[in-house]
This record gives C-alpha cells, structure tokens and sequence, in this order.
C-alpha cells in the first residue's frame, strides 16, 4: 500500500528508560508502515536535557506552540538519587511542567476501556476524565533551607518595590524547609474555561474540587474565578442536561468512589497529578490513561500518563525479558496523529488512529496482553496470555 502522507510535521519529544525503548519499536512496528511519518524531533532523554542545560525542553514546547500538535514520551524529573546516578549538573525541573507553562494548557486524562478489564471499583461503568491544571502551585514552587534561628516571611511588593504585604510564615526554633508558590489569575481563568468547555462538548457533569477551608486566600481564588467563569456557561450546561458541582477535595474523593462515572473531575496541579494516577490504577493499569495537554489557543501535546517504567528498564539492561503495558504510549501517538489529520483535513491519517486504536483494544480483548492486565481480565471463553513488550506490538501489528 502507499503510505499515508502528511502535510504538518508533529513535534516528536523522545523520552528516558523502557518508555523510550518502546518509543522506537512503536514507531517501527504500527506506525512508519503504515504513515509517511514526518516529525520535527526532540531529544528529552535526561542526558540531552543535561548536556543543553534543559534548553531542549524549552526549545521542544516552542516547537509545539508553532506547530500545534506534539507527542510527548515518558521523561525523568531527577532527584537526588538521580542526580548521582546520572551524573547531572543539577536537579533539572519537570519537563511536563515546562511544558505546561510555555503552553499554559490544561490537562484531561481519560481510562482506556476494553471489554474483560475490569475495574477495581465496582460501581464505575463509565470513564472518569481528570482535568488537571497545568501550571504552578508546586510544580514553580521555590523552596530553601532554614537554619536554626532563621525567620521566614511571605514579602510582596508593588510594581515601584513598596512593601504590599510581609507575613511571618515561621521562626525557625531548629533547622527547618520553608517554600513559596503561586497561580495567577490568568491561568486559572484559562483552566476554567477548558474544563466548562470540555465538560460541555463531551456532556459530562462537572466537579471541581479544592481545600478553600485551609487554603483560604490561595484556593479560594481558585474557588472564586471558577464561579465567576461559571456564569457564562450554566445557561450552556442546562441545556444540555448536565450539572456543575464545586466540593471539597476530600468529599469529591468520596463521591467519585461511590459514582458510576462518566464525569469530568478538575483538580488543581498537584492533586491532578495524585488523583489521574489513583484513577488509572483503579480502571486496570497505569498504563491504560491517555494524557493531552491543551492549551487556551489550541495546542495540543499529547502522553501517557504514567512514567519511564524504571524497574523494567534494569532488567531490559541485563537482558532479561519485560512485559511493559505500552498502550497509553500507542494511544499518545494515535492522539496526535488524529487531531493532526483533523487540523490538515486528512481523513486518512484520522481513520489509520482509529484503525490503531481498534487493532489494541481488540488485541486485549481477545486475550493476548502484557503481564500487568492478566490478572485484571476476565472474559467468558478467553484465556488470557502474557506477552513479552516486543511481542505485544506484534500482536497488535498482526491485527492492523
């Protein structure tokens, strides 16, 4: 067959460990077959992060702002332990959080649902979406050490340097971690507005939670741009039949762990990035949650949610055979080259993301899968077998 041609390049963002193993076979085994892949291409490995002083990342999210669609692998954020290991010039920030800032977007992260995966919680019958806001909070955090003695205060200043406000966080008796972040207005407006719109485009019922009774000044804010933003879509949203709740975090875990699902939950960063990963193990495996950032403008970058799959990776070294779930990877790849064919009008690129998307859940659903799922599925007259990472691709290549 002659390729499928494509007009736009993606922005290709290559990652670490078992994540970047699989990248390339992916590409070699469901995709480059088929497509005419062109991708304009970023190292993100965490060595090239260290050797361009983390330039690449940035150079990477730019690259995604001029040509509206990327694909992003699994990345590193390094620690101490890291740090020693890799032999870095220092503890690089997220990538996903440089990201999210330059494209200042909002993150939505669905469970992919295949007949014989069953989910942990028995009532959810239906997907739980997780928007999860993508900028600041602790993600931008500055953080220091405190020696014994020292005092910390939260000190801000007008646009001529005036002291506004300067607040006493703590005296510090003995040695002590002190930390500072911040949103801003903008950006969680920006939130509010993808998570209505989405939420009214898929007509999901909406909850957005936060903890505005601690957080009285910092999560109120949250709490009150989101009922402002409100009024322009409730009018919108009773029409189409659906609600929109704001809660506390702690009651909207408890109403989601009783619901059905199919609702959109939007969470601030950090409880995003917690909850999206509770989520996805309770439908089956971290490795069955799609991940799109979207940006205000309507840029998209699309991952998998979950991370580089160290463990694997070690036993990949010394030859040993893995069983890694490389699904939410294909399903990054398919995400992006679906809305690039919708922006460039090729419906055959679409149609080959959804061919793909069949060809794996079909693979699954007919009982060959990867180590992880065999204990979650279950199938009337199907006897599940366990597939190494290479030979899972094939299977699924074999159905396209």
């Amino acid at each position: 067959m002659a390729k499928i041609a494509m007009k736009t390049p993606l922005v290709e963002m290559d990652g670490d460990e078992m994540t970047r193993v699989l990248w390339s076979k992916i590409k070699e085994f469901l995709i480059t077959p088929y497509v005419d892949l062109k991708t304009e291409y970023y190292d993100l490995g965490l060595e090239n992060r260290d050797r361009t002083d983390d330039k690449v990342t940035e150079e990477s999210a730019l690259a995604a702002k001029r040509l509206g669609v990327a694909v992003k692998c699994a990345t590193i954020t390094p620690n101490v332990q890291r740090m020693s290991e890799y032999r870095l010039k220092k503890m690089w920030k997220s990538p996903n959080g440089t990201i999210r800032r330059i494209l200042d977007g909002t993150v939505f992260r669905a469970p992919i649902l295949c007949k014989g995966i069953r989910s942990y919680v028995p009532s959810w019958k239906k997907p739980i979406v997780l928007a999860r806001h993508a900028y600041g909070d602790v993600y931008s955090a500055v953080d220091e050490y405190a020696a014994a003695g020292s005092k910390a205060y939260l000190l801000i200043e007008d646009a001529h340097g005036n002291v506004v406000s300067k607040k006493n966080i703590h005296d510090f008796t003995c040695g002590g971690v002190v930390q500072g972040m911040h949103n801003s207005d903008d950006s969680v407006r920006s939130f509010a507005h993808s998570c209505f719109r989405y939420a009214l485009d898929m007509k999901l019922p909406m909850i957005f939670a936060t903890k505005d009774t601690i957080s009285k000044v910092y999560d109120g804010r949250f709490k009150a741009i989101f009922e402002e933003v409100y009024k322009e879509y409730e009018s919108a949203f009773a029409a189409a039949g659906i609600d929109y709740l704001y809660t506390l975090i702690d009651d909207a875990v408890a109403r989601i762990v009783r619901s059905e699902g199919g609702i959109l939950w939007a969470c601030k960063n950090y409880d995003g990035d917690v909850m999206s990963d509770m989520v996805a193990t309770a439908y089956g495996s971290l490795g069955m949650m799609t991940s799109v950032l979207v940006s205000p403008d309507g840029k998209y970058e699309y991952e998998a949610a979950h991370g580089t799959v160290t463990r694997h990776y070690y036993k990949y070294l010394k030859g040993e055979e893995t069983s890694t779930n490389s699904v939410a990877t294909i399903f990054a790849w398919t995400g992006a080259l679906r809305k690039r064919g919708e922006l460039d009008g090729l419906l055959e690129l679409v149609a080959f993301a959804d061919k793909l998307e069949e060809a794996t859940r079909r693979t699954i659903e007919e009982g060959e899968m990867t180590g992880d799922l065999i204990p979650l599925f279950s199938r009337e007259g199907v006897v599940p077998k366990k597939c190494n990472s290479e030979n899972f691709l094939r299977a699924i290549a074999k159905r396209m």
